[in-house]
């Protein structure tokens, strides 16, 4: 444990020196390439079980898709494997975010952000789970029950699976907020204050998030995203303020 500690602090050390701007965009470069490369790996392994992740997404709606289009399913496919490529990749992809960004932090800095990735990964997963567990329940079971006496729910693949998966994996990317403010609040970028003091900023933000996410227009999947996403600002100036 000790040598690998020792091999990554030399490893930062040995980036820490003096670098040109065109050695950090070479560095920046291949820890991109490194990154596509991953997420190509695990989207290709993603899309061998994409019917059974298929099969797990429409299990809330509890009915067959349509598509309308000859490429429809094929497109829906290869979205649904690229996703679940993301998600299998993100623990690297924060390592990698970590590792370009550790050689401009000072020594007594860098052990705030060693542990980061899996932090990440731990928040990214509990918002995965928040997302598929509470807010798509809710979210279809009020948009396939709305005036059934007059509307019939036949949905498209098309939209559906793009409302899952977004909801799914931007919640899984907003777990991510407390964690940051955290870090900045070591880094001293950020204080508790400032956060208390900028929440009619954070609402703005909150509500575009929110309508961003949420691929429909209607206020109740707006509010299904917006009430976790006050939770967690809350939450950060809490994480602030400890730090």
């Amino acid at each position: 444990m000790t040598n690998k500690s020792s091999s990554l602090d030399e490893q930062v050390e040995r980036l820490a020196g003096q670098m040109t701007l065109l050695e950090h965009l070479e560095e920046l470069r291949d820890r991109l390439v490194k990154s596509a490369i991953v997420v190509g790996a695990t989207t290709i392994i993603a899309a061998i079980f994409t019917p059974q992740i298929l099969e797990l997404l429409i299990s809330p709606y509890g009915q067959r898709l349509q598509i309308i289009s000859p490429t429809e399913g094929i497109t829906v496919y290869f979205r649904v494997a690229l996703t679940a490529g993301l998600i299998i990749a993100m623990p690297f992809l924060v390592y990698q975010l970590l590792m370009f960004i550790l050689p401009g932090l000072e020594s007594n800095e860098k052990q705030y952000v060693i542990w980061g990735v899996p932090s990440a990964t731990a928040l990214f997963l509990v918002g995965v789970a928040f997302a598929w567990y509470i807010l798509i329940p809710a979210a279809i079971g009020f948009l396939s029950g709305f005036l059934p006496e007059i509307f019939s729910t036949e949905w498209r693949s098309k939209e559906y699976i793009p409302f899952v998966t977004s909801l799914v994996f931007w919640i899984g990317l907003a777990f991510e907020t407390p964690l940051i403010i955290f870090i900045m609040s070591k880094l001293k970028l950020v204080t508790p204050q400032f956060l208390i003091k900028q929440w009619r900023f954070a609402v703005i933000i909150i509500a575009i998030a929110a309508a961003m996410i949420t691929p429909t227009p209607d206020p109740f999947n707006m509010g299904l995203v917006m009430l976790p996403l006050f939770g967690l600002y809350a939450f950060s100036i809490l994480l602030s303020y400890l730090a």
